[in-house]
């Protein structure tokens, strides 16, 4: 049985296509439309799973799409309705479009499917719920037999937070996802970070990132003030929002002129400079979303009974909070969505529709790590199809033997090369996990200075990810366990820690003390947001690591997404071609070839980064 999932028509387009149950194919619509969190029907994405899985949407048997509009529409309606008169505005500009688009999506949805299948029957067309898609991508993709299930996000229909138990045992031909326990609207988890997100000067559902790697720059200041005024949290972990402090319920703005009040003033401008009350505010919210996340995870564990924990939702993707999750130990292990966010409710759609709807059978060859396969879900280049396109775009390359091209990698990168790499399938889901990836050695104090101004184009501060031999992961950090998809932090290990000389240095001058033998990759706390390696889903980067280790003795690199800010990671060798170009990247290594910026015409150079719009 062939399933299409599809999110679309918030944020992060995407599609997913489940064979059998096995996830064949996911990719997000802004890789293929250069688009950042592209929201459109995802076309170029169907048609890129479809084309993966050698199949047609013809052959599809169901498309699901990964939340109900009508439920969604009732808690638009009730919200506005109770708030009146406040929101009136907000109310007239958005019911107009509701009422055209969103309200009658399933018109719409059939309507852009008869695009690419004219005869594509309505019956073939089912709806999944918000937090069900959510649950059923960090379940069913997990390699648990049973598990207890957190979600959180900013919202859904009317879900903000969920508990669910999933189960299929191996004697059974079936398998279960209960929830069994739900927060609603307003109270959110997701909109509570995301009004601190706003009020520090970044954007809702980009710039969550940031605040999070602020955060070790400040101090918890204001976690009681946020305790006191606008959560009331109980033993339980349940909490509710105090209204008075926010805006977002009438669609204005996050927070409130109170909100703004509490907190010293005025919310910080767009890229303006950031100050250490701004990092303080950073610093208050990530401590504040820890402690009620502690809380309903130990009301998880209760409530359940399970031994695993599976997480989903946006609000998963804060891989600190998540790093504390696993050391509390509260669950024996923990497995987080790779595509935590709503791109990732396109695979849970798909997911639940086999295993809840149609009732199919979990299938029988389990991979020995996941199901999404080390999250390398999209499309992949042939070496014919990657030389076609560097020859039209005028590249000068030398193709190499995979061993060739290793060795001259591992060389280049410990004589301070920034290399582009692109290999093989692309990631779905929002990191780059070695395929789609900016690579440079992390022993190098410069390596962050360089990679976010002269590359990334973006804020100096944010830190970058070590990506680390699995096998030698313990002699680096703390961690115990794998993180395949960079989605915890843990402690560097004290082994390769240096004394601090800076310790009471004022905020981005941190930057400057060397804190570790591997400096590139070590955060301002001695933290870092580790990536493992295994042989298993990725042989190539598993095979570059201990040649890069064999000529300096350190099997990690820093790892960052191919990209500039604001533009969404490469897809096509055309992408990463233009953005080697673009940058101060020193070489590309894109299938079998090698490309060397020094050898390419001067005429090819050419910033873009500017026509981005900022992030």
């Amino acid at each position: 049985m062939k399933i299409l999932g599809i999110s679309a028509y918030y944020h992060d387009s995407a599609a997913a296509l489940v064979i059998d149950g096995e996830i064949a194919a996911a990719a997000q619509e802004e890789r293929f439309s250069r688009i950042k969190h592209d929201d459109r029907f995802p076309h170029r994405a169907i048609a890129a799973c479809l084309h993966q899985a050698k199949s047609n949407i013809g052959e599809v048997d169901a498309i699901v799409f990964y939340e109900k509009p009508f439920l969604k529409f009732d808690r638009l309606l009730e919200t506005y309705l109770a708030m009146a008169p406040r929101g009136f505005t907000s109310f007239r500009k958005s019911m107009p479009l509701w009422l055209k688009e969103k309200l009658f999506l399933k018109n719409q949805l059939l309507s852009e499917i008869r695009k690419i299948e004219p005869a594509f029957s309505e019956e073939k067309l089912l709806f999944s719920e918000h937090h069900l898609s959510h649950a059923a991508s960090a379940f069913f993709a997990s390699p648990f037999e049973r598990a207890a299930v957190l979600t959180l996000d900013g919202v859904g229909e009317w879900t903000t937070t969920s508990i669910s138990v999933g189960a299929r045992e191996s004697d059974s031909t079936t398998a279960t996802l209960k929830r069994i326990q739900e927060l609603q609207f307003p109270h959110s988890l997701g909109l509570l970070y995301s009004t601190f997100t706003t009020y520090a000067g970044f954007k809702v559902n980009s710039g969550e990132y940031k605040l999070m790697g602020l955060a070790p720059y400040g101090t918890p200041k204001f976690e009681k003030l946020i305790f006191d005024h606008l959560i009331e949290l109980k033993d339980d972990g349940s909490f509710r929002l105090n209204l008075e402090y926010f805006d977002f319920c009438t669609g204005i703005k996050m927070f409130s002129p109170k909100f703004e009040a509490l907190f010293g003033g005025r919310a910080r401008l767009p890229e303006s400079t950031i100050t250490q009350h701004t990092a303080d505010i950073a610093a208050s919210i990530q401590f504040a979303l820890e402690k009620v996340i502690a809380r309903i995870v130990i009301h998880a564990r209760a409530a359940t009974q399970e031994k695993n924990l599976c997480l989903a939702g946006g609000v998963a993707l804060n891989c600190v909070a998540n790093g504390k999750i696993l050391r509390s130990g509260v669950f024996d292990k923990i497995w987080i969505q790779p595509a935590a966010g709503d791109a990732g409710g396109a695979l849970g759609a798909a997911l639940s529709a086999h295993h809840l709807h149609f009732k199919k059978p979990t299938p029988r060859n389990k991979p020995a790590t996941d199901w999404m396969r080390g999250s390398y879900l999209g499309p992949q280049y042939s070496d014919q199809e990657i030389e076609a396109e560097l020859e039209r775009a005028g590249a000068v390359w030398h193709k190499l033997m995979p061993e060739e091209l290793i060795a001259r990698a591992a060389k280049s990168l410990k004589s301070g090369y920034a290399l582009g790499w692109h290999q093989n399938a692309m990631e779905f889901g929002p990191r780059a996990l070695g395929n789609r990836s900016i690579l440079a050695d992390a022993r190098s104090p410069e390596t962050q200075t360089v990679l976010n101004l002269k590359i990334k184009f973006r804020e100096s501060f944010r830190p970058f990810a070590p990506v680390v031999l699995f096998e030698k992961v313990h002699e680096w950090f703390d961690l115990k366990t794998e993180s395949p998809y960079m989605l915890l932090v843990d402690a560097v290990h004290h082994s390769q820690l240096r004394p601090s000389q800076q310790t009471n240095a004022a905020l981005f001058e941190k930057l400057k003390t060397q804190r570790s033998t591997i400096p590139a990759v070590t955060h301002v706390d001695n933290s870092a947001r580790i990536q493992t390696a295994h042989k298993e889903t990725n042989p190539l980067l598993h095979a570059l690591l201990p040649e890069f280790e064999a000529q300096t003795g350190v099997p990690c690199l820093a790892n960052t997404s191919f990209n500039v800010r604001g533009e969404p990671i490469v897809e096509s060798p055309t992408d990463a071609f233009r953005c080697f170009m673009g940058t101060d990247l020193d070489a590309l290594a894109i299938g079998s070839y090698w490309l060397e910026k020094s050898e390419q015409k001067p005429e090819l150079h050419q910033k873009y980064h500017q026509s981005f719009s900022l992030d």
